[in-house]
């Protein structure tokens, strides 16, 4: 078979043909009478294999050794390009969110687009100073995912404070990526959408946390709970009251249940929760005790009918707690 036709079956040029048969890849077997190149079928199938182990991403001289060497052993070589492959796919990605976060800002013109470029580079920075100086000024500039992406990664609690803050007043664009990072699989990542939802003002942010309430990380319920509890939400109060009893942020949580309470209905709730855990005979006697003190916090009669009852309580310091707390209340 002549080149030509070589060329048009396999898809390979003719060119190619030629740069193959130059470095030694693919020789052509034959020559016709007038001194055409004629390959063989065992020509052709070699082009295949050139062209297989070409589409693997192996350069030409590769290429000829995995098919010229009988000792050649394809596993270490298969697991570079393995590895150069993950590597070129990262900076691809990078490159594609980059261009995307870039795209979401909608640039006017390139002197935007050079601002923008600029700010990421900034948020990308391995300084601290400068990250914090860029989420500063990046409120009303930096595209949300940009910001999204750099707060579930900041580990510096300053410039996490600095890009929750920059979220908090760009809107709730950033909701969407923030939910997500919900459920990553680094448990950082949860903590910190956890708390970058919890500065959003705005209901859709509350219905995130709410959903929150119900994932299977502690720490990620224990945010979403205290956050509710300011923004009066009283699916919170059964997170709040665990929080006390496992001694993890109990005075946040008593006076998250506190705030609550100015809502008089609630206030009642709160008290006979509170009280049922006290009375709870599971329940060790340092977790009663925090538990008497947040129902001291708690206004109304149900919190002043089980304050009384905890004063005669054989855990002296819970009597104690409960006796002193119904004398400032003029209860006893």
């Amino acid at each position: 078979m002549l080149i030509g036709d070589v060329a048009r079956r396999s898809g390979v040029s003719a060119r190619m043909l030629r740069h193959y048969e130059s470095l030694g890849l693919v020789r052509p077997t034959g020559r016709t009478g007038s001194g055409y190149r004629e390959y063989s079928p065992e020509d052709i199938q070699r082009i295949f294999h050139v062209e297989s182990l070409r589409s693997l991403g192996l350069s030409l001289r590769e290429v000829g050794r995995a098919l010229d060497d009988p000792g050649f052993a394809p596993a270490q070589l298969v697991d570079d390009l393995i590895g150069q492959t993950r590597e070129r796919i990262a900076s691809e990605t990078e490159l594609l969110t980059r261009l995307q976060q870039i795209g979401g800002a909608e640039p006017a013109d390139w002197g935007d687009v050079l601002r923008i470029v600029a700010l990421l580079q900034a948020l990308g920075s391995d300084s601290a100073g400068r990250r914090q100086r860029a989420a500063l000024s990046a409120a009303d500039e930096a595209p949300v995912d940009a910001l999204v992406e750099a707060v579930l990664h900041e580990a510096d609690p300053n410039v996490a404070g600095a890009l929750r803050w920059a979220l908090a007043r760009s809107g709730t664009g950033g909701l969407t990526a923030l939910a997500g990072g919900l459920t990553a699989g680094d448990a950082a990542v949860r903590k910190r959408a956890v708390q970058s939802i919890a500065e959003v003002p705005g209901d859709a942010a509350t219905a995130l946390l709410r959903g929150a309430l119900t994932v299977e990380d502690a720490v990620v319920r224990r945010y979403a709970a205290l956050a509710l509890g300011a923004r009066g939400v009283a699916e919170a109060v059964p997170t709040l009251i665990g929080m006390i009893v496992e001694d993890v942020n109990d005075a946040d949580a008593a006076d998250a249940l506190s705030a609550l309470a100015g809502d008089p209905e609630l206030a009642d709730r709160i008290a006979t929760d509170l009280a049922g855990r006290i009375a709870d005979g599971g329940t060790a006697p340092a977790a009663r005790q925090r538990l008497t003190q947040a129902l001291a916090d708690i206004p109304g009669g149900v919190a002043t009918a089980a304050l009384t009852g905890l004063a005669d309580d054989a855990d002296r310091p819970v009597a104690l707690t409960a006796a002193y707390v119904l004398k400032l209340r003029g209860a006893r």
